[in-house]
């Protein structure tokens, strides 16, 4: 094994290892797919074997990239880590908190307001599953979300640390049978249909949580529909459709839609916070201690008693 492996070539191998694809890889990287497959093969001398299996239908790894591979990204990681000591300047952290309402955005103007010497950068992305895609691939630090309903194969590549058990809460037209309850009880929602953002990839993770809490309970999911970007669009889209909607209990304000705790039990979506692992950032210190403080002063992980939790949700925290 050479012992002066390039880091560059090692990049572009974990890159088409995680997308089994040179397009989308050379994509990632924002490198040309002709400049990609050079890499590629250059590591593969280097090494004396090949990492992949090339055909015109799919990408995969063969045994000796298999075995390689979780070497690479300990390397990548270290090396990443080295070169945020060394930078002159710190950049900016970049945190996805979803919505600007919610815990991700509490947890947020907190770590600013503790913190004023670093510069966070807010993102919007609509789940945490397009979002984790994006952390593995550098474009983003930080986020916030279900991290139980990630992959077990993207989870180990994630550190994770449980935020606040969120109660869970249904938006309805202010016209609906149900609209005029403080709080509606789930056994009153059979028969009826919630829209839990089926069709968008992005958020998995929240419509598998819809359909367990669903389940059994004569309540459906909404049929797949496009994602939607923005809060201008999704309010359009719901109220043109009519849709309820499952959501949290602290949610964007939508015209002529109220929103309703649910009850009987309390239903909880597990919020956790989710960054790379080797991500070396004092900002990253910042936003930990902002969520630590949320949870201690607001009790973001006490359960009420009987509350409805996913099956084997309770994650260790990595």
């Amino acid at each position: 094994m050479p012992h002066d492996l390039d880091p560059r070539l090692l990049r572009a191998f974990a890159a088409v290892a995680d997308e089994l694809h040179f397009t989308r890889a050379a994509a990632r990287l924002f490198v040309a797919q002709q400049a990609l497959s050079r890499d590629i093969r250059r590591l593969e001398q280097r090494l004396g074997g090949e990492l992949f299996t090339r055909t015109t239908r799919q990408v995969t790894l063969t045994a000796e990239g298999a075995r390689l591979l979780p070497y690479a990204r300990r390397v990548l990681a270290a090396h990443d880590e080295l070169a945020a000591a060394c930078a002159r300047q710190e950049r900016p952290l970049l945190v996805d908190v979803g919505a600007p309402v919610g815990t991700a955005h509490q947890v947020l103007t907190a770590a600013r307001a503790a913190a004023p010497d670093h510069e966070f950068v807010a993102r919007f992305h609509s789940g945490l599953t397009g979002a984790a895609a994006e952390i593995l691939a550098g474009r983003l630090d930080v986020s916030f979300g279900r991290a139980g309903g990630l992959g077990p194969e993207v989870r180990a590549r994630l550190c994770h640390r449980l935020v606040r058990y969120e109660p869970m809460a249904v938006l309805l037209p202010a016209g609906h049978r149900l609209a005029e309850r403080a709080a509606v009880p789930l056994d009153a929602l059979s028969g009826e249909t919630l829209y839990a953002a089926a069709g968008n990839p992005d958020t998995a993770e929240w419509t598998d949580l819809a359909e367990r809490l669903f389940e059994g309970r004569g309540i459906e999911v909404a049929a797949p529909f496009p994602g939607i970007e923005g809060k201008e669009e999704f309010v359009r889209v719901v109220r043109k459709r009519g849709w309820s909607v499952l959501a949290s209990v602290e949610f964007i304000d939508v015209p002529g839609m109220v929103l309703r705790p649910l009850t009987d039990p309390v239903p909880l979506s597990p919020v956790s916070m989710v960054w790379r692992r080797g991500l070396a950032h004092p900002g990253l210190d910042a936003l930990r201690d902002a969520a630590a403080g949320g949870a201690a002063a607001h009790g973001w992980l006490e359960r009420p008693p009987g509350a409805w939790l996913p099956p084997d949700e309770d994650l260790p925290r990595r």
